[in-house]
């Protein structure tokens, strides 16, 4: 029985799902508000390396200044209106953090981070993206990017309340005074494209 008959018409508790990710660690494992599940496969190389870049940018600004923690998309948050869900990148303040228990802290916590990044790869709708990013921002994410390389743009969420679209890969992206200091280079992801498609032929 593969994993989608295995959960399929089931409503799974969040041990259940914690299960499920620790036998499948490849998968990326969400619940929607309604209790839906929803499974992504792995990302491609490309999409892979650019996040990595993305969660290295934003450590390298975290061990600067030391305000509180980045995390990678394989972790979960347990969201106010019931969801759960695994940004691409994010970072929550020592404020935050500092609400939560260890026990809290070592599982899918009761969390909204203070800052999110969705990166659309190639199989990703970028609707569907977008929806994500609303309800990170209806639940008090205070700043979140929806960064697309397919298009070279990025969709920036304040907590205000509207999204401004940024065109271009030919600048950074300013964190604001969420995470202050903090520069991203948009023109990296592109870069790593370049070095693949320059590589020398065998």
């Amino acid at each position: 029985m593969n994993i989608k008959s295995r959960i399929l018409g089931q409503k799974l508790s969040l041990q259940d799902i914690m299960d499920l990710h620790s036998e499948h660690p490849e998968l990326t494992v969400e619940r929607n508000a309604t209790g839906s599940l929803v499974l992504e496969e792995p990302a491609g190389f490309y999409s892979g390396s650019q996040n990595a870049d993305l969660t290295s940018q934003l450590q390298s600004w975290n061990r600067k200044y030391i305000r509180g923690l980045i995390a990678d998309s394989s972790a979960g948050y347990l969201l106010p209106n019931g969801a759960l869900r695994s940004p691409d990148a994010s970072w929550v303040s020592s404020e935050r953090l500092s609400n939560l228990s260890e026990e809290e802290l070592t599982g899918f916590p009761p969390l909204v981070p203070d800052f999110v990044i969705e990166l659309r790869s190639p199989s990703d709708r970028l609707a569907d993206l977008q929806e994500k990013m609303l309800e990170y921002q209806s639940v008090g994410v205070r700043l979140g990017w929806l960064i697309d390389p397919i298009e070279e743009c990025c969709y920036v969420y304040r907590e205000t309340g509207f999204a401004e679209l940024v065109t271009g890969f030919d600048r950074t992206l300013s964190g604001e005074n969420v995470l202050e200091g903090f520069e991203l280079e948009l023109q990296r992801l592109l870069e790593i494209k370049r070095f693949s498609n320059n590589r020398p032929k065998n």
